[in-house]
């Protein structure tokens, strides 16, 4: 037995007012999996894995959750974090999107990414990145 310290991304976290609704949208743009949900929380991952099988997404509840605004705006709810994305395709990855439920952001910075917003208003960006996507170390399909 080791005492060596140990320490595994488990999830990245996205707060929603509606969980489960969250997860579909997700699951349906990655083309991932539902491996738990509750009232409360909600879990996706690649398919074939459990939960706990490999980062995953999770979605939690919080009835005052409030979409940020991007780009910022001193004065609005401020983004904590946001998930790149990297696609084979960036117009059909967009449009892919839009199909699942999200919304293209006014404002974009580059013909290289798209920053996109889920159906709870979090900014996500799918990004055109073919050496990272075409690696054989990149696994999270």
């Amino acid at each position: 037995m080791s005492d060596e310290l140990k320490i595994k991304m488990y999830a990245l976290t996205l707060d929603c007012k509606d969980p489960h609704k969250l997860a579909k949208f997700y699951a349906a743009l990655l083309k991932w999996e539902i491996a738990f949900h509750d009232e409360e929380y909600t879990c996706i991952g690649a398919p074939g894995t459990n939960q706990g099988e490999y980062p995953g997404i999770t979605f939690q509840r919080n009835p005052e959750y409030k979409p940020p605004v991007w780009p910022e705006d001193p004065e609005a709810q401020q983004q904590m974090a946001h998930i790149d994305f990297a696609v084979n395709d960036l117009e059909k990855a967009v449009q892919y999107a839009i199909h699942c439920g999200a919304t293209i952001a006014d404002k974009q910075f580059s013909d290289s990414w798209t920053v996109m917003f889920d159906p709870a208003g979090h900014p996500f960006c799918l990004c055109q990145i073919k050496h990272i996507f075409e690696s054989p170390h990149f696994t999270l399909l």
